[in-house]
């Protein structure tokens, strides 16, 4: 017989693995963070350009 592959809910639903707690990013932040990450990226590629 095969093991049995029970898919309950989590209870590290918030959780990454191995990624240390000063680096996670709350579910609510992505957007600020990406929109930051993409400013910043968008910075460094036009003072390059010059």
């Amino acid at each position: 017989m095969g093991r049995d592959n029970k898919q309950g809910k989590s209870k590290n639903k918030d959780t990454l693995p191995q990624t240390p707690k000063n680096q996670k990013i709350k579910p609510n932040n992505v957007q600020e963070e990406f929109a930051a990450e993409f400013a910043e990226l968008k910075q460094n590629t036009s003072k390059k350009k010059r």
